[in-house]
């Protein structure tokens, strides 16, 4: 009905409802190839991702049509339109109406191992959100080779994972549950409500929990003597570092472990705590197979224990299966990825002589707030287009609930300088929230004379990142 080939590519965004887990399914059985985005896309957000993948395909719901109709002439691309509802729109087509009156029978494709199955855009340092390519096995297999020991699912579980559709750990849910006969619990969970989670798992039987630590966090808050897990055993956390309170105030409340992994968009699980393993409060764990994780320098030499370095995976003379395929369209990005033989992931850590893996923060100006990456420059982008900015530098700020947040450091126009800070500050914040996802909206705003420049003027946002670190 949509006319979509092997290999041609559909956006998905949607919220958590089961028609997401239909369409995923349905693009690996027909070789298309998913793109999947996050509901809180902008009508500006959705325009790019659309022009730089040439979706011919979309998929979303009510809430998000509209802002899909107000860009779609620009995307000549994209040529079908489907609407997850229980009403019409002109000029889509009704995915439950398709659903009712297709045929049962259908003949899967028989994908090879590194055709595509799915993109990923993910922010960066500079410029707009880089495309990560995977394929049918560096994710297909990767998830289940990589997550066997950690997730340790069994056919009698039942998998709760919180995170957003448009995020890479949302493919957990296939390759770490089905491939091991788990169901999967989905809940959609409009907004993050700590009781409404603690509820749920009291009323449900849900065996397996996964959250980023920024609600474990928002967890730990709540008396939780006052609820009952009759049927949970494991819980598990990712997509940020995880505090060692938390996991003690988890842990002493509940009786139950906390066990964090690290991966990221391009490589699917590097480092975990599995279960029946020693796990040291406030590290990462320990390589997961099939991965050879080392720290190193800046020429790629590995280091010794308890040097801090860059954390990197040996992709040479073996580039492992579980791995992306690259930068789309960005063989620069690519390459720039990689030094000598391994591959850098843009992290930093050290490891102990016992081969566990201690994070320490981003070596580039990449924020990460409640497990979403936010680019600086995005940020600083939507604030130029506002009157009263003349500049503006973007950094991580630390928050005891999200890790750490958007604070944006703006140098005022003169017309603007008179203005009421406060007042000022939230037209910036709602402005930020228009014209870009509003996650990214700085939380924190600082206005000041100047910022702190390299003699060649480029901003030195390192500096704006250390002073708040070090309060």
């Amino acid at each position: 009905m949509c006319g979509l080939k092997p290999g041609d590519r559909m956006m998905l965004v949607l919220p958590r409802l089961p028609e997401w887990w239909l369409v995923s399914v349905a693009c690996m059985r027909t070789g298309v190839v998913m793109v999947p985005g996050v509901t809180q896309l902008t009508e500006k957000d959705l325009k790019y991702r659309l022009q730089a993948s040439r979706a011919k395909s979309i998929i979303t719901s009510d809430s998000l049509a509209p802002r899909v109709d107000a860009i779609s002439t620009d995307c000549p691309s994209l040529q079908t339109k489907l609407l997850v509802s229980d009403s019409s729109r002109p000029g889509w087509v009704n995915f439950r109406e398709l659903l009712r009156e297709a045929s049962t029978e259908h003949d899967c494709v028989r994908t090879k191992s590194q055709d595509p199955l799915a993109i990923y855009f993910t922010s960066g340092t500079t410029g707009a959100p880089k495309m990560v390519e995977h394929s049918q096995a560096s994710y297909g297999l990767g998830f289940v080779a990589s997550g066997r020991q950690w997730v340790a699912l069994t056919e009698s579980d039942i998998f709760w994972n919180t995170t957003d559709t448009g995020w890479v750990k949302a493919a957990w849910t296939f390759f770490f549950a089905w491939s091991n006969g788990s169901c999967v619990f989905v809940h959609e969970l409009p907004r993050v409500d700590a009781k409404v989670i603690l509820n749920t798992l009291s009323r449900r039987p849900i065996t397996t929990l996964c959250c980023v630590p920024t609600i474990f966090r928002l967890l730990v808050q709540e008396d939780l003597t006052r609820y009952q897990f009759q049927s949970l055993r494991h819980c598990l956390s990712g997509g940020e570092a995880l505090n060692p309170d938390v996991r003690e105030k988890w842990k002493s409340q509940t009786g139950l472990e906390l066990h964090e992994g690290y991966g990221q968009s391009e490589t699917v699980l590097i480092c975990a705590n599995p279960r029946g393993t020693k796990i040291k409060s406030g590290s990462m764990g320990k390589a997961s197979p099939p991965y050879d994780v080392q720290i190193v320098d800046d020429e790629g030499n590995i280091l010794p224990p308890g040097e801090e370095g860059n954390i990197a995976i040996r992709i040479r003379p073996t580039r492992p299966f579980c791995f992306f395929n690259c930068y789309l369209d960005n063989p620069e990005k690519t390459a720039a990825s990689e030094r000598g033989d391994f591959y850098i992931t843009g992290d930093r850590a050290h490891m102990d002589k016992d081969g566990y893996f201690w994070f320490m923060g981003r070596n580039d100006d990449v924020i990460n707030s409640a497990s979403y990456r936010i680019g600086p420059v995005e940020v600083e982008s939507a604030l130029a287009e506002h009157p009263a900015v003349r500049e503006s530098a973007v950094v991580s700020s630390p928050d005891p609930i999200r890790g750490e947040v958007v604070k944006a450091f703006i140098v005022l126009s003169p017309a603007y300088s008179s203005h009421g800070p406060e007042e000022l500050t939230r037209e910036l914040q709602e402005h930020v929230k228009r014209v870009t996802a509003p996650y990214k909206y700085p939380r924190k705003v600082a206005f000041v004379s100047e910022l702190p420049k390299t003699v060649s003027g480029k901003i030195q946002r390192s500096k704006l990142r250390s002073q708040e670190w070090r309060r």
